[in-house]
């Protein structure tokens, strides 16, 4: 339930206040000489009116005491308060305000020593509570911060703060609502901005993230090897069912290697079938051309012929 805020509504009191006594004072001395008294009022005047006048910006409150009495919030505007009565120790923002704090040296769960920035967004949304319950309420959240911050680290391990610094910092925030929520403060977020590690600790990390990127790499290397294999036994399967298809496939290689124009290739005739198919290049490969065409006319063929055969040309 909020708490009502007693608002400041002396200013018709000090208007009388400064406009009469300074009157009344010149009053009495005008009787012994006038001009002495007029000019003594006067200077009375400005003085009380000078001691007595305050503007408030719209973003400000002030806070009215009277002989040490806490009367009331002084809200915006020009006030006239009661010249050396009435006072206005404490001026208070009520914009959005920041607070940098940090934690130093500070052991996690795991005992690993760390530092900490962090920054706090707070509001004051109760001027009388800011004013009455708390002495130096900037200062006040300041410290109330960090003795939060130190908390919730001695309570995390350092992998969760690495990796989850929007829980700690909203396990802070939570925190300090508890420790300001009778300050008349309103805390909106907690950021951790940096958290610092020893310097070696930093280097065994950053190995141990090495070597698992390293893992990672020579998974996925011998993942793509396996697939690789995979789809070179598919393509063989195919090129054995269909010879010619290999075939385009060792010409297209041909091409792939001959691209740059610095590789020499050698056209050398032999009855090898190479990349596993039979090749027209070269005189066997000629001779098996023409002796699927026409067995009995191969050229250059010295196998000897029937014998009634040279008895007829005899």
């Amino acid at each position: 339930m909020a708490q009502q805020i007693k608002n400041f509504n002396g200013d018709a009191i000090g208007i009388v206040f400064v406009i009469v006594i300074p009157v009344v004072i010149g009053y009495l001395f005008s009787i012994v000489n006038l001009i002495y008294g007029i000019a003594f009022g006067v200077i009375l005047f400005l003085i009380f009116l000078v001691a007595a006048l305050r503007i408030v910006n719209q973003w400000n409150r002030k806070a009215v005491l009277s002989f040490g009495k806490y009367v009331g919030i002084m809200g915006p505007g020009i006030h006239i308060i009661i010249p050396f009565i009435q006072t206005t120790p404490i001026t208070l923002d009520l914009r959005v305000m920041n607070t940098v704090f940090k934690a130093e040296k500070t052991l996690t769960k795991d005992n690993v020593p760390v530092d900490v920035d962090a920054l706090l967004f707070w509001k004051v949304i109760n001027s009388e509570s800011a004013v009455l319950n708390v002495q130096f309420y900037r200062d006040s959240v300041q410290l109330a911060a960090q003795t939060a911050l130190r908390d919730i680290i001695g309570k995390a391990e350092l992998s969760e703060m690495l990796a989850g610094r929007d829980v700690i910092g909203r396990d802070v925030k939570n925190l300090i609502v508890e420790r300001v929520s009778d300050w008349g403060i309103e805390t909106i977020s907690v950021e951790i901005r940096d958290v610092s590690i020893p310097p070696d600790l930093q280097d065994a990390m950053a190995r141990v993230a090495v070597a698992e990127r390293e893992k990672q790499a020579r998974v996925k290397l011998a993942e793509s090897e396996s697939l690789a294999a995979d789809k070179m036994i598919e393509a063989s399967e195919k090129y054995k069912k269909d010879l010619f298809a290999m075939q385009l496939r060792s010409l297209n290689m041909m091409y792939e290697i001959s691209l740059n124009g610095k590789n020499l290739m050698v056209f050398v005739p032999t009855d090898s079938k190479g990349f596993s198919i039979p090749t027209p290049v070269g005189v066997e490969g000629i001779k098996e051309l023409f002796s699927k065409s026409n067995p009995k006319n191969v050229p250059g063929d010295k196998t000897k012929k029937p014998k009634n055969e040279e008895k007829e040309e005899d």
